[in-house]
């Protein structure tokens, strides 16, 4: 059945074949629910984490990182023997119960410092293992040719979800409360099972080859619980981009304190603080739609990933100098606003077309790996080394000089891998160019 006249004139407009419409607008959902749920409670756990003291936060990212390390041999267990196509709604379920149990705890202990620390430590792990097996599935599903055109519209969803998200935390929790985000949040991430099911059937319907195929992906990837950390170690190409994770995460924890300092000073009140916290995302996601609907696709089929790697850590370079020199919540604020924007419009997409290129195993182990552990432990680090050089120097430029060279060292990071990735896909010899005119 060929594409109606409308379909393919938003194809046209959104520069993707009129055939990935459907999957591109269930992938842009399924992001747009499990980032309107995670969006909606994260004022409320940065709230939380301030709540302890912000000399304590260090201590928070120590925390992540261990219950991160807990988590991820039972994620690889999963993965290991559920089939491919039943991880998602295996891993979205348990973490809706999670959600369950903390509205019940919201509901009964609501100022409990240490049960907020709790779920601030719990919302930091399932965003990143949440997050990256929705990218998991997509990167399983749909070559690089097809991912350069539709990854940054699926992305589009995350960035209206994490718009709305906020928006809907401002508005409910005066009448639900926590206790009653935290239902509807899971209540979202129902629904995103549903939409990941459409979009396995869809591929079903339209297989590329024969690795994609329904019976393929009905098998489970067998091996080790750690197979991800010993894949990664095997792999230069998977250790580059666990190399380009570790410096995102660093440079954004370095922000993220100068942000969480910043704020304690200029805005004392925990409700003025909630509404900066949301205030900032509501900017951040506005300027990463635009880019994400209009721009980041076309960039990345004219110039290549490359440029979607590079171009945010070296804005952010000139960023952090900028914050050396006049280290005030404004500048921060405009630093803050730049880098997510063009990490959520440009980095992310670029950051997991790269995994479209390797074996099915390291898409979703090696991957989570990466993008749980890695993460984690490099906010962890990189927490204790900011709290360390604050303390040592009592002046908040040199923080921004060690930042601005991490930034740097990431642009040369991405680069290299946008290098090794363009290599890897011409030895491969994969699909035509145009895989979507298989299907």
């Amino acid at each position: 059945m060929s594409p109606s006249a409308p379909t393919r004139q938003l194809a046209r407009l959104f520069g993707i074949d009129p055939r990935e419409a459907e999957p591109a607008a269930a992938g842009a959902l399924l992001f747009f629910l499990l980032f309107a749920g995670y969006f909606m409670l994260r004022p409320v756990r940065e709230t939380m984490g301030i709540a302890g003291g912000v000399d304590n936060l260090q201590w928070l990212f120590t925390g992540t990182f261990v219950a991160t390390l807990a988590v991820m041999p039972l994620f690889g267990w999963v993965a290991g023997r559920v089939q491919r196509r039943h991880v998602l709604p295996w891993t979205f379920g348990f973490f809706a119960l999670n959600l369950a149990g903390f509205a019940l705890g919201f509901h009964w202990a609501p100022d409990n410092l240490w049960f907020a620390r709790s779920f601030y430590i719990w919302l930091s792990v399932f965003n990143l293992i949440a997050i990256s097996v929705a990218w998991s599935v997509l990167a399983d599903l749909f070559p690089i040719a097809q991912a350069k055109r539709v990854f940054a519209l699926m992305a589009s969803g995350a960035s209206f979800g994490g718009l709305l998200g906020p928006l809907l935390g401002v508005i409910l929790v005066g009448r639900i409360g926590h206790a009653g985000l935290l239902w509807l949040s899971a209540a979202l991430l129902i629904a995103a099972i549903y939409v990941a099911r459409r979009l396995q059937r869809w591929r079903d319907a339209h297989p590329i080859h024969a690795e994609a195929s329904a019976a393929a992906r009905a098998r489970p990837l067998g091996g080790s619980p750690f197979a991800g950390f010993t894949d990664v170690l095997r792999s230069p190409y998977l250790l580059g981009i666990a190399a380009f994770v570790l410096l995102l995460a660093s440079v954004s924890t370095f922000l993220y304190f100068e942000q969480a300092r910043l704020v304690e000073l200029t805005y004392p009140d925990r409700a003025d603080q909630t509404r900066v916290f949301g205030t900032i995302d509501v900017v951040v996601q506005s300027l990463a739609i635009l880019s994400q609907l209009f721009l980041t696709g076309r960039l990345a089929q004219r110039l290549g990933i490359g440029v979607l790697l590079v171009a945010v850590p070296l804005v952010t370079v000139l960023g952090f100098l900028w914050l050396a020199l006049a280290p005030t919540f404004a500048v921060l604020a405009v630093v803050m606003v730049v880098r997510r924007a063009g990490e959520y419009a440009f980095v992310r997409p670029g950051r997991e077309m790269l995994f479209t290129s390797v074996p099915t195993q390291a898409k979703y182990k090696a991957k989570n790996f990466i993008d749980s552990v890695v993460y984690r432990g490099a906010d962890a680090v990189s927490g204790w080394a900011k709290a360390l050089v604050d303390a040592l120097a009592q002046h908040p430029a040199l923080a921004a000089l060690i930042g601005a060279a991490i930034a740097l060292t990431w642009a040369c990071t991405g680069y290299g891998l946008a290098r090794a990735q363009a290599r890897q896909a011409v030895a491969d010899a994969p699909l035509p160019a145009d895989a979507a005119t298989t299907t």
